[in-house]
Order: structure tokens, then sequence, then C-alpha cells
């Protein structure tokens, strides 16, 4: 039977080297006014013009929701939207759309 490796193994051995991290480029502001404190470039394209709406839910929503947005080849955000907009509906409110 052999063993199993151990860490104990690896005390008299040098550790390997972590190489630096390479550098990051600074975001330069597009126009001379920023938004809101923030530059253009520092959001995605596909963000701009959008608000985040977070919330915390059971492990098992999380899950049904995942799974039936990429059973349904859509992405979390969308069915997200279509949810909060039969809600709108529910109580009387028009949809906003996406």
């Amino acid at each position: 039977m052999s063993r199993k490796p151990s860490f104990a193994n690896l005390r008299g051995t040098a550790p390997a080297p972590i190489p630096p991290p390479a550098p990051r480029a600074l975001a330069t502001p597009q126009s001379a006014e920023p938004s809101e404190g923030r530059t253009s470039s520092a959001r995605p394209v596909s963000r701009e013009g959008r608000k985040q709406i977070a919330g915390f839910f059971s492990p098992e929503m999380s899950f049904a929701m995942h799974t039936l947005a990429r059973r349904q080849g859509r992405s979390l955000q969308a069915l997200m939207a279509e949810a909060f907009n039969d809600v709108l509906r529910k109580h009387g409110e028009s949809p906003i759309g996406d």
C-alpha cells in the first residue's frame, strides 16, 4: 500500500517563486466632466444608463432561476426583468421593459 502525499513532505523544499502582478492601466477620462464622480470608461457600455437592483434569496431560488435561464438560453438579468414587469402589471403599474 502506498501512502498519500502529505503537506508535511513540503517542509524541506523551497517555495515556488510568485510572479509579481502585471501592472494595471489607469482609466483615462473620455471627457472633462465625470458623471457622478465616475469616468465613462470605468463602466462597461452594457451598463450605461442602468441601475443595479440586488436581493438575497435562498440557494434553492438561485439554483432554480439559473437553471431556468440556462434552459431558455437567456440571461438571469432578462428573467429578472420579466419577473419585475409581471409584478408591476399585477399591481396595476405600467411595465417598464428591460
